[in-house]
């Protein structure tokens, strides 16, 4: 009896996973947002980002290549955060109005567009500095329909207000990093 019951649990919850996932299909299709691409030959997605990136090293910008931009994009925004920080999610590049032909974003160099204000109060990448642990680092891409217009400065919390209903594709790449100390 338990037998069967735990089988009929099993097959509901397959049942109801498979339903889930052609859902978010038809949203993602619905929604017409679309994937982009956002890769680094410095690292892989969920690996380890090298120190020369980090305040350990030069604290210079990562290597990024950029694919699959869709036709009707106007312009692109980059932010990069570490959620894991211990005063919250911590800003460390915020760049946007991004011209949507860019396909690379050379080791130690900032996009062309305009930059936006991380968390320390500056505008320009701020590498990995975890004061303890290891941090996620999400590097987030994000293909827009329109150009911002926002002053240079601009906070992630007002960029992304003004970012609403109008993404039309977007990427992640993310990376770890942990203090040697």
């Amino acid at each position: 009896m338990k037998l069967k019951y735990f089988l009929m649990l099993m097959i509901i919850f397959i049942i109801s996973c498979a339903q889930q996932k052609e859902q978010q299909a038809e949203i993602k299709k619905t929604s017409g947002v679309v994937d982009m691409k956002l890769t680094s030959s410095a690292f892989q997605n969920n690996g380890a980002i090298p120190s020369e990136f980090t305040c350990d090293g030069a604290d210079v910008s990562p290597p990024l290549a950029i694919s699959d931009v869709p036709k009707n994009a106007k312009s692109l925004v980059l932010i990069m955060d570490d959620p894991d920080a211990p005063v919250g999610t911590w800003d460390h590049w915020v760049v946007f109005d991004i011209p949507p032909s860019t396909r690379e974003i050379l080791e130690g160099t900032e996009p062309d567009g305009v930059a936006g204000r991380n968390s320390w109060g500056k505008t320009g990448y701020g590498g990995p500095c975890p004061p303890s642990g290891t941090h996620r680092y999400f590097f987030k891409l994000y293909a827009l329909d329109t150009e911002l217009n926002l002053p240079q400065g601009t906070t992630k919390k007002d960029l992304e207000k003004a970012m609403q209903g109008h993404i039309v594709a977007q990427a992640q790449l993310m990376g770890t990093y942990k203090r040697s100390r």
